[in-house]
């Protein structure tokens, strides 16, 4: 069978305008029990994702559980990528039976929804099963979830992938949103949160762009 490569990216490839990201209970108490992935760490991503997301204009939805009586805020990194987003509270643990946000996702109207959240087998599972059960494709971004064992959150990724969820990490998500380093009006952006954000690869970045001014376009 003869197959003729074109010029186009892959069709699951995500681009800023063609999703929501929901950023779900990054909340102290919540993260005070996460195991799955040290605390830094989890900062860290969930920051590389939510300034990622603001820089590139996608539609965001962030969300708590119990803010004020039990899970505390919304991480201040979170937060103040968003200034006068706000995060929409929930009683369910479920996001997706809480009728706010659903009606939020109704709004924007995408196809697509990316989540990230704390803890990945109840908060993360329950929106990621009941989107893909009503037509939509699922991302989840694996490093900026976490859970209270390893175990937990590794089983979690397995149910919501064999049931059709698309994983990836923080750092593939600013990447993706890129995609060509000829985009020059969002190259400065990108390099900047790799740079603060992205460990090893941002340390790379600040070393070439010092010692000999490079750069990833022409």
């Amino acid at each position: 069978m003869s197959v003729t490569a074109t010029i186009t990216p892959g069709a699951t490839l995500l681009d800023p305008q063609d999703h929501t990201l929901i950023m779900i209970d990054h909340q102290s108490q919540m993260a005070f029990a996460t195991h799955s992935i040290d605390a830094v760490s989890l900062r860290n991503n969930a920051a590389l994702v939510a300034k990622a997301a603001a820089g590139f204009g996608v539609s965001t939805i962030l969300t708590t559980v119990a803010e004020k009586s039990f899970s505390g805020p919304m991480f201040d990194e979170i937060a103040a990528a968003f200034p006068g987003l706000g995060a929409l509270d929930r009683t369910s643990m479920n996001a997706w039976e809480d009728a706010a946000v659903v009606n939020r996702i109704n709004e924007i109207g995408k196809g697509r929804i990316v989540l990230a959240g704390l803890w990945t087998s109840v908060c993360i599972v329950g929106p990621a099963l009941s989107a893909l059960d009503q037509g939509f494709e699922v991302y989840v971004i694996a490093d900026a979830c976490g859970d209270v064992s390893a175990e937990a959150h590794e089983r979690a990724m397995d149910r919501m992938v064999q049931a059709g969820v698309r994983p990836m990490t923080s750092l593939q998500y600013l990447l993706e949103l890129q995609r060509d380093w000829g985009r020059g009006e969002t190259y400065d952006m990108t390099t900047g949160i790799a740079k603060q954000h992205g460990g090893a690869y941002g340390l790379g970045i600040i070393y070439a762009k010092s010692m000999f001014g490079a750069q990833e376009h022409a």
